[in-house]
């Protein structure tokens, strides 16, 4: 067996201006490259990783001056993977919808990942750093679920990086969703305060419910369109939790079409005859300070042209 010594002894970095503000994960990810990022949640969740010789949690938010452990490792090595495909390279430089020197932005493919991982070789984010090597940084900034599209931000400097998650955590940023509801609802607005409680299930998987013991979550729901048995509306989101979106409207008994995980089993069936491939659910707006210039900016991200046909076989049915 062939093992790859990543570090012979412990290790301890003490962390700079340039790294503060990063959190552990993302830190640990370039300090050990190659390291499968399973493997990187292990050390920390074991405590193998210690920051100011306390135990921390891969959410971490890295402080200056903070001395950071990095236990020995040895791993399997494996053979390099091939670099992205053409086609996913073609299909992530189309998706582009913004650029400076500071930000990029792209209208995210449903049933893309952002991150290679989980089973996934690439992601977004692998791709953009193949198809713009002469980038030193590439970061995401946010993410989205494999099988949600739309606005997806991806930071070309640390001080973007940090600035934009920080509005993000400040909720200074205006975030707009386009969802297909099942059923009629009797709304025409809707605010939904229902706490959500995140588990991890024995399998990995991430599961969210409304919980009063879960952390405090805020959407708002406005119908744009009613069709014969659903409706198209806008969520703004106050709160980013793990799929708030999709178990809000579950909790209002009108789950977003093409939800496997929380949806509505009979309306997937019929929508899917009817045409629908996927889930219909889409970040089409962000609107934020932009880290440099502290200008309002706003970033939109149509429909697909799969979703934009699915919409004009509802229409006619009404």
């Amino acid at each position: 067996m062939n093992l790859k010594i990543i570090n012979h002894s412990v290790k301890f970095v003490e962390i700079n201006a340039q790294n503060a503000g990063q959190r552990i994960d993302n830190f640990l990810l370039n300090q050990l490259k190659g390291v499968p990022k399973g493997h990187i949640y292990k050390i920390i969740r074991k405590g193998e990783v210690r920051v100011n010789k306390g135990r921390i949690k891969q959410t971490y938010k890295l402080q200056f001056g903070d001395m950071v452990r990095i236990p020995p490792l040895k791993l399997t090595e494996k053979k390099e993977l091939p670099a992205p495909g053409r086609s996913l390279l073609k299909l992530i430089e189309s998706a582009i919808i913004f650029e400076d020197s500071s930000l990029l932005a792209i209208n995210k493919p449903s049933g893309v990942a952002v991150h290679g991982g989980s089973g996934v070789s690439y992601g977004i984010i692998e791709a953009i750093r193949a198809l713009k090597p002469e980038e030193k940084f590439l970061e995401l900034i946010h993410r989205l679920d494999k099988d949600t599209s739309g606005c997806l931000l991806i930071a070309k400097k640390r001080s973007a990086l940090i600035g934009v998650q920080d509005l993000l955590r400040n909720r200074q940023t205006d975030k707009r969703y386009i969802a297909l509801l099942c059923g009629r609802p009797d709304f025409q607005r809707e605010k939904v305060t229902a706490p959500l409680l995140r588990e991890e299930l024995k399998s990995g998987e991430r599961f969210v419910r409304v919980d009063p013991r879960g952390k405090e979550s805020t959407s708002f729901f406005s119908i744009i369109e009613r069709f014969a048995d659903t409706a198209l509306a806008e969520i703004k989101i106050i709160t980013g939790r793990t799929h708030q979106i999709r178990v809000h409207s579950k909790f209002l008994g009108h789950n977003v079409a093409g939800d496997t995980k929380y949806g509505n089993y009979a309306c997937n069936q019929r929508l899917k005859d009817r045409g629908l491939k996927r889930l219909f659910l889409h970040s089409a707006q962000m609107t934020f300070k932009h880290p440099d210039s502290g200008k309002k900016l706003t970033i939109k991200a149509p429909l697909s042209d799969d979703l934009e046909q699915f919409l004009l076989v509802l229409k006619k049915i009404k």
